[in-house]
């Protein structure tokens, strides 16, 4: 018997495996693939944003669910915790646009061997294989089976993910084990996940991606997002940096009630854009229209601005009226996108929904329900936006229940 087993050696399972076995426990990690860390090798596009160099208030207000259920766990382990641990580790970090933290190497191997290498000092014993069952007794838990083999333990903590990235181990597992031993998971939705659009231009417009622009997502008539950088058009609708992050700001999807606005020029006042475009038109009078515009917007773009524009392609630019012109400008500061759905939870980054927080201790992490077992990380019913704050999650919950395994 063995004093603890934890189930995934992802984020939070290998943080609790380090900490546990540094406060003496004998501790039993379980990982259903071949190597530790998968889904953190993907992170931050390979570079691993692993927290948000901020006070506890700024990761709470970009916790929107759940967030008063981890004050406690934040208290014992914050963003200046998770830095220094892996300091500690040999591991530089940098803290870049927006308070994202990384590895200065941009390389999330560096993460995951440096979490590699403490599990075998702290003698961390890994066993890779998947678990097939909670073993639960008089309402307890006290182990686990895997490969039809029984492991019994004082403790068991469920660490092993949502359901997003299957790939990587996350197949929602945990939330099986979890409803076994008497608890509620809540709905299950996508976050930080590309979104469909029905509007067949962005099929058009696939592998179109568009830098520097300004993308606010409106649910109805009010605005709940706007953001600098990145984002690209695919067969389904749109994806990329900008767009996973708006994501995490739609709670009950609808069609029609969303819409992403796209800023094509943000650097430019209307004023300014209307300034610049009364200069191209000056220099191309007897041009096409389509013809007229080639300097101001991608190549792949300019026939679907057109068609929106309602501007006849071949019409002579001399011919245009500033009417017109006003509303092309307008057209290019505010660039509609019709939003219809998430794409599958199996391409989000972060599962939203998991473990009911009323039935777990905010304090030990440990099930209100059934003794003996613990929760951290995704299968909580917590999550977060982008920036480094849903790895934050993951760490602070998996020293929290750490303590207590």
């Amino acid at each position: 018997m063995t004093d603890t087993i934890i189930i995934g050696a992802g984020a939070a399972g290998c943080m609790a495996a380090v900490f546990a076995a540094r406060y003496g426990k004998k501790v039993l990690l379980f990982e259903s693939g071949s190597r530790i860390g998968r889904k953190l090798r993907i992170t931050g596009k390979g570079r691993c944003n692993v927290t948000n160099n901020s006070p506890t208030e700024e990761h709470m207000r970009n916790i929107p669910v759940n967030s008063r259920f981890l004050y406690s766990a934040f208290s014992q382990f914050g963003a200046e915790e998770t830095m220094s641990f892996f300091e500690e580790l040999g591991v530089s970090l940098k803290t870049e646009r927006g308070n994202r933290v990384f590895p200065v190497s941009d390389n999330a191997e560096d993460v995951v061997n440096a979490f590699e290498r403490e599990l075998k000092n702290t003698g961390v014993k890994l066993i890779k294989q998947p678990v097939s069952s909670l073993i639960l007794e008089e309402g307890r838990c006290c182990g686990v089976v895997s490969g039809g083999k029984e492991y019994r333990s004082g403790s068991v903590l469920i660490a092993c993910g949502g359901k997003s990235y299957p790939g990587t181990g996350s197949t929602g597992d945990g939330y099986r084990f979890a409803k076994s031993a008497g608890h509620t998971v809540t709905e299950l939705k996508p976050s930080l996940v590309p979104l469909v659009s029905r509007d067949k231009f962005c099929a058009e417009l696939m592998g179109l991606s568009l830098r520097n622009v300004t993308a606010q997502l409106y649910d109805g008539g009010k605005l709940i997002f706007s953001e600098l950088g990145e984002m690209l058009f695919t067969h389904f609708g749109v994806s990329g940096p900008l767009v996973l992050s708006a994501s995490s700001h739609i709670r009950e999807m609808q069609p029609g009630r969303y819409r992403l606005v796209i800023d094509l020029k943000p650097g430019l006042s209307p004023e300014q854009l209307d300034a610049r475009i009364k200069r191209d038109f000056a220099e191309n009078l007897n041009r096409d229209f389509r013809n007229g515009i080639r300097k101001l917007l991608p190549a792949k773009l300019i026939p679907v601005i057109i068609r929106l524009s309602g501007i006849d392609p071949e019409r002579k630019i001399n011919g245009i009226t500033r009417e017109e012109r006003r509303k092309f400008g307008e057209l290019i500061k505010a660039f509609p996108v019709k939003i219809s759905g998430f794409r599958p939870i199996e391409e989000a980054i972060i599962t939203s929904g998991g473990v009911s927080v009323r039935e777990i201790d905010p304090r030990t992490m440990e099930s209100k329900i059934c003794p003996g077992l613990f929760f951290a990380g995704e299968v909580i019913d917590v999550d977060a936006y982008t920036g480094g704050f849903n790895l934050q999650i993951a760490f602070s919950t998996a020293y929290s229940a750490a303590i207590y395994l």
